[in-house]
């Protein structure tokens, strides 16, 4: 297990954001956490990253953890090549940064020369993947990806989320998957939580959530257009581990 979390709650100005949210993942486990803008998955992320503070609970983390945004280009300096922002967390290793730097870009499908690149020079999909790359650099035991693909164009979206699966399998990191758009959980998800008002109202397998949603508010979110407009090609995916 390389992260738990037990009782934890969070409120914003007396309103309860998270109220009293259990889960737990697994080395080389995908977890999606989905549900309705508000229902306070994105704030889960930025706890479990440090990023801001709970009110109550507990937070185990066995190991280095590393965030992946959902705006790339937002997370580089504007003004420092890739390069240095990949190899900025590796500054207290002794080794030779620049054959580091050009592995790891190699590791996400980039040309070494990238990392003389800015971020305004390359593509979204491209710093996404350079995001990848400094992730990845410091050996995580788990990946938080909060909505990191819903920038992207949908053929840019399954590249970078093939590439995820790929690095995480490879390196037996655990993922969780936060996203509003239940299509893309069965092509990486192994287990599925689905918030609503700041609770857990539902946890199942992917296979299982898709074919027996038990809450309501699951088989609402499984019923919304944008998920019937590719309920044909969903099969394929169950088996993507």
């Amino acid at each position: 297990m390389v992260l738990e979390v037990r009782h934890v709650k969070k409120s914003f100005n007396g309103r309860a954001v998270l109220d009293d949210i259990n889960f737990s993942v697994d080395s080389g486990e995908c977890v999606g956490i989905v549900g309705r803008s508000g229902c306070g998955k994105s704030t889960l992320a930025k706890i479990i990253a440090r990023l801001i503070n709970y009110d109550s609970g507990e937070i185990f983390i066995d190991g280095e953890l590393q965030m992946i945004f959902q705006t790339p280009e937002d997370s580089f300096n504007p003004r420092k090549t890739l390069g240095w922002s990949i190899a900025e967390p590796l500054r207290s290793v002794k080794s030779d940064k620049l054959s580091v730097v050009s592995d790891l870009l190699e590791k996400v499908g980039l040309p070494a020369d990238y990392a003389k690149k800015y971020p305004h020079e390359v593509s979204g999909g491209e710093c996404q993947r350079a995001a990848i790359a400094r992730a990845i650099s410091v050996n995580p035991k788990i990946l938080i990806c909060d909505e990191a693909t819903s920038a992207l164009d949908v053929t840019i979206q399954a590249q970078i989320i093939n590439l995820l699966k790929k690095l995480c399998r490879e390196k037996n990191i655990a993922c969780l998957f936060i996203t509003h758009d239940l299509n893309l959980l069965p092509k990486i998800a192994d287990r599925v939580i689905v918030l609503h008002g700041g609770k857990i109202v539902e946890e199942n397998s992917t296979a299982e959530i898709f074919k027996a949603p038990k809450s309501p508010f699951t088989q609402e979110l499984l019923s919304a257009d944008l998920f019937f407009q590719n309920l044909q090609s969903l099969p394929i995916f169950f088996n993507a581990r």
